[in-house]
This record gives structure tokens, C-alpha cells and sequence, in this order.
């Protein structure tokens, strides 16, 4: 099994990553199924559910529990299906063209569900998974509070064991919950006594729950989002989920899922926006010419598909990984196994989160842009997408705390000698002084895997260099912290392009050109950023003498001979034109 993070530290072999081309026949199913649902079902009610009519939303979601797209991720023993974590992602990525009624799809069948799937006992599945894989009940997640957002573990809410021993009573408040308007449960976070962090399974009509009206939101009108009331709730000792006092594993570990799953999301999102607008473009007309003829739209619409093809190469890596660990354990695995092999992949989830959620918005801004006046006109459909996305960057962890998160996980991991970062790190001391730059060999993706290679490189240099000089106080360096996880972020996304199109240029007798295209194009410009905030990084660290030579090393790896993106962007919108869509 590959470790998390040992992308950047091993060549992994082609037939160990996952891409979309390895969609089965019951994928590319479950992917028409899913898509046919929102076109059909749930596209035709977005304007009455934006104005918060929810009885539609529970019909839709009752529907979609028929059609078992509620019901992937739940074991058949427990009245789900039980299929692998590929078409769980793939319904995910299709889903998120309904807007907010995607979020309330993805808060159940994720956040809300997840928890019982993974960490509930026997009994626990037993009660609520069935109604939950039909739709009957709708589950939300409560961890946030007022004082309590990224900061999950320091929540208020508080629970006590009555005296007999059969209930804890749960008080507190619970703010921006997501299904909370239509849910039947809840999974709720609470100190025991204070200082046991522990989750619960809490149902509606427990005494003591009031749900607040629902919130003003920019975005994602359609999804209900309340406050959650607990006065004196009493919760049953049997709800309790997992293990007192270890109600953190559940909360990070399910946030992480649900990070690659926003990042799956976004990248369903971005294409439909994409879609959307390459229509707008070849019917618009300024100047007598369509304005899809023009070549700066060109370069907007290939610049977006590009960062398409860099997420949905790295967040199905990221699914075909979780989809090996996890498919593999039993359905009533050990609660400790079942969060080490979530827990494993943290920095790949929290990368495509950051990245995807990213995309997105700056495919939303485009896209507005190439529809002008209109994209900000409520007529059109760009003008939600573009509100819709916004809350991305702030699900499930900001993007800010993600990017602090990526760099701290993978020095824990090589101080616990499970990655050998810093023994890299020391060995790039010694060769940086040598190394000598040269030109790649005229083949296929010679170039990107030298950029890879020196991108690389250069993380090893950087990290080396700021844990010698900041130790155990790293942490409180948060833009160093945030420049190398932006490099990291880009490593990773050029290494998935690259390992995706030099496996479908293997396996495939189709013309790969346009992967190679869009590879070609963001590794040059991911490489570019990697220049920048080592640039960035290294004149924060040092000074004088120490900096230029620090640059001069720096320089060296930064040498290679520029492509032209202009021309390669122009091939590329060629293609995504002739489709009327992002194509690969």
C-alpha cells in the first residue's frame, strides 16, 4: 500500500494510481444514473428550492434513495449497496451540477452518514443506516459552534451522566449546520465532564432540540442551514458513537473524507460552468464574430479546462488510494483501524480540497467574465454557480487551516521515520552545491518529469532549511508554512497529470494528445509557482550573502527552456470547442 505523502518521496508505478479512464462499466453507469437524476428530477426545482421550499428537498432526497445514490457507502447487511469508493466519488462529481441541493445530498450521504458507516457499532447501524440509505431519515453533521470552527476540539457543548447511569445530558449550541432544518439525526460533538471530546448520536425528536430559522446565506440557498439547540437533551449511553473521549478521530478523519469529496465537487462544478459557457461564447456575438472565434476567450477557456484536468487527476488518485485502503476492511472494522486508514491520506485530502475548491472559483469568475453583463444577471445559471462556490473555500476546514495542516502532517510523518523527508532534505544539502542543470532527452513528457523532479527538489531544499532554522517554532511561521504547502499542492497535481497521461498514452490506442496538451501546460505553470514561492520563501529566511547564494542554487533549478503556452492554449480550446465541453 503506497503511504501518504510518498509522492514525494517514490516514483510510483503506473499501474498503482487510479484515473477517471479506469472507470468500469458500472461506473460510467452510476455516473449516467446520477446524471440523469439532476438533469431530469432536480434541475427543473432549483428556483423553488432557492427560496427555501424544502418539502421538494426531501421529496428529491427520498427519490434519490430509491435510486440508491443515498445508499453507495452503506454495507448490504445494513440496507445499502455497498459498492467501492470509485462510484461514491463518481455520484459526488455528478451531483454537484444541483447547486445547494448537492450540499444536502453530499452532507448525508458524507459528514452526516459516514460517521455511523465507519465508527458506529452493530447496533447503531443496525437502527439508523436503513432509513438513511433509503432517504426515510436525513442525517446532518453538528461539530461547528460560535466559538468553534476550525478550532473543532474547543467546543462549548457540554455532557453529563445523569445519576442512574442510562442518559447523558447534552446543552449547548450548535451554529451554521448544514440538513439541520430537515434532518431526523444528528451527529453531535460534546465534552464529558468538560474535557472528553465525544460524538453522539442524537435524534430530532429528543426533548430539549430547537432548530433556529433558517439562515441568509450568499450561496447555497437551496441546502437549509439553522442553529442547533441543546438544552438538557438527554442522549442514551448506547448513542454514544465510537469511544468516550475519542471523539476527535471521528471528527478529523470524517472531515477528511469529506475534503476529497469537495474536492470532487468542485471539479463536477467547474465542468458544468465551463459547459455552460462555451455555449454562452459560440452564441454570443460582439463585433459581427462570435465570441468564442475571439483569441483571448480562447486562452480563458483552455487555461480553465487545464486546471480541470490537474484537480480530476489528482482527487481520483486521491479516491483510487482511500478506495485500496478502505474497500479492503471488514464492515464492522475496529473503530482505531478504520481511522488509521482514513487518517493515512490526510495531506492528499486536504491538497485536493484546497486545489478543487480553488478551481472552482476562479472557473465561476471566469466564466462570469465571458458571459459579461449577463453573468451577473440572476437569469443565468452562472450567476448561482458563482454564488454557490464561495462556501467551498471555507467547508470543511478553511483553506487556510489545510494549507497549515499539509506541511505540519508530513514532518510528523518523517519524524516518526515514516517518510524520509528530512534524511532527503539533508541529502539535497550536499547535492545542491553540485548539481548541474541540463536538458531533458526530446520524448514524451521528458520535460514535465524534470520539472517534477526539480520541483521536487527544491521542496526538499526549502524544508530542510526551515526546520533547521525554526525547529519546534515552525508552526508560528504560517506564510513559510503556507508557500511550501503551496508547493507541495503543485507536486502533487503535476505528478498526477503526468502519471495520468503517460498511463493512458500506455494503455490506450486513442490520440492522448490533448492530456499531454493540458500536462504540458500546468506543469510549466505550476512549475513557475514553485519558482515563485521558494523565491518568496528563501528572502523571508535569509539575507545578504547567504540569500544570493541561496538564489544562485535556486536559479540552477529553475532553468529549463519555456514552451509556448500561447500555442498550446490555442490547440487546446480548439478541442474543448469542437465538443461544447471540457473533454480529455
Amino acid at each position: 500500500m503506497q503511504k501518504g505523502g510518498s509522492f514525494l518521496t517514490e516514483q510510483v508505478k503506473l499501474e498503482d494510481i487510479f484515473t477517471p479512464e479506469d472507470f468500469t462499466e458500472e461506473h460510467v453507469m452510476i455516473g449516467d444514473l446520477t446524471k440523469d437524476f439532476v438533469e431530469k428530477k432536480v434541475l427543473p426545482h432549483i428556483a423553488e428550492m432557492e427560496d427555501h421550499n424544502f418539502t421538494i428537498v426531501k421529496s428529491l432526497m427520498k427519490e434519490a434513495g430509491e435510486l440508491g445514490l443515498l445508499s453507495t457507502d452503506i454495507p448490504e447487511d445494513y440496507g445499502g449497496l455497498g459498492l467501492d469508493k470509485i462510484s461514491t466519488a463518481i455520484i459526488s462529481e455528478k451531483m454537484a451540477v444541483a447547486g445547494g441541493f448537492s450540499v444536502t445530498h453530499s452532507a448525508h450521504i458524507g459528514i452526516g452518514s459516514l460517521p455511523i458507516v465507519l465508527f458506529g457499532n452493530k447496533k447503531q447501524k443496525e437502527k439508523y443506516l436503513p432509513g438513511l440509505a433509503t432517504g426515510e431519515k436525513i442525517a446532518s453533521y453538528a461539530l461547528t459552534e460560535p466559538t468553534a470552527g476550525s478550532d473543532a476540539v474547543s467546543v462549548k457543548t457540554i455532557a453529563s451522566l445523569n445519576e442512574e447511569g442510562t442518559h447523558y445530558i447534552l446543552s449547548g449550541e450548535k451554529q451554521w449546520i448544514t440538513n439541520s432544518g430537515i434532518a431526523d439525526v444528528f451527529i453531535v460533538y460534546a465534552k464529558i465532564d468538560g474535557n472528553l471530546f465525544t460524538a453522539f448520536i442524537v435524534e430530532k425528536e429528543y426533548e430539549g432540540i430547537t432548530i433556529g430559522k433558517e439562515e441568509r446565506k450568499l450561496g447555497i440557498k437551496s441546502s437549509s442551514t439553522c442553529t442547533v439547540r441543546l438544552n438538557q437533551v438527554l442522549v442514551p449511553v448506547e448513542n454514544v458513537l465510537g469511544e468516550v473521549g475519542k471523539g476527535h478521530l471521528i471528527a478529523f478523519n470524517i472531515l477528511n473524507i469529506g475534503r476529497y469529496k469537495l474536492g470532487l465537487g468542485a471539479v463536477g462544478a467547474s465542468k458544468e460552468a465551463l459547459k455552460k459557457t462555451i455555449s454562452y461564447t459560440n452564441n454570443r456575438q460582439q463585433f459581427s464574430t462570435p465570441i468564442s472565434k475571439f483569441p483571448l476567450t480562447h486562452e480563458k477557456l483552455a487555461t480553465m479546462a487545464t486546471s480541470i484536468y490537474a484537480a480530476e487527476s489528482a482527487v481520483y488518485r486521491t479516491v483510487g488510494l482511500l478506495s485500496h485502503s478502505m474497500d479492503s476492511l471488514g464492515v464492522d472494522e475496529e473503530f482505531q483501524r478504520m481511522a488509521k486508514a482514513i487518517n493515512e491520506y490526510l495531506v492528499e485530502c486536504s491538497v485536493n480540497k484546497v486545489f478543487a475548491s480553488e478551481v472552482l472559483d476562479k472557473v465561476v469568475d471566469e466564466c462570469v467574465q465571458l458571459h459579461g453583463g449577463n453573468g451577473f444577471m440572476e437569469d443565468f445559471d452562472i450567476a448561482r454557480m458563482y454564488r454557490d462556490s464561495r462556501i467551498n473555500r471555507i467547508f470543511e476546514g478553511t483553506n487556510e487551516i489545510n494549507r497549515l495542516l499539509i506541511p505540519g502532517s508530513l514532518l510528523k510523518k518523517s519524524l516518526k521515520g515514516e517518510l524520509p523527508l528530512l534524511l532527503l532534505a539533508s541529502n539535497m544539502e550536499k547535492e545542491a552545491f553540485s548539481f548541474m542543470p541540463t536538458e531533458p532527452e526530446w520524448k514524451p513528457l521528458s520535460q514535465e518529469k524534470m520539472l517534477l523532479s526539480n520541483a521536487k527538489k527544491i521542496f526538499y531544499i526549502l524544508l530542510g532549511m526551515s526546520a533547521k532554522k525554526y525547529q519546534q517554532t515552525l508552526e508560528q511561521q504560517q506564510e513559510l508554512m503556507v508557500n511550501i504547502a503551496n508547493i507541495i499542492s503543485a507536486i502533487y497535481h503535476m505528478d498526477s497529470c503526468i502519471l495520468r497521461t503517460e498511463k493512458a498514452r500506455k494503455m490506450s490506442s486513442k490520440d492522448e494528445s490533448l492530456k499531454m496538451l493540458y500536462t504540458e501546460i500546468f506543469c510549466q505553470e505550476a512549475f513557475q509557482e514553485v519558482v515563485a514561492e521558494a523565491t518568496d520563501t528563501l528572502s523571508y529566511m535569509l539575507q545578504g550573502d547567504e540569500l544570493r547564494l541561496a538564489l544562485s542554487i535556486l536559479k540552477k533549478y529553475a532553468r529549463y527552456t519555456p514552451k509556448s503556452s500561447i500555442l498550446l492554449k490555442r490547440e487546446v480550446a480548439k478541442e474543448i470547442l469542437l465538443a461544447s465541453e471540457y473533454v480529455v
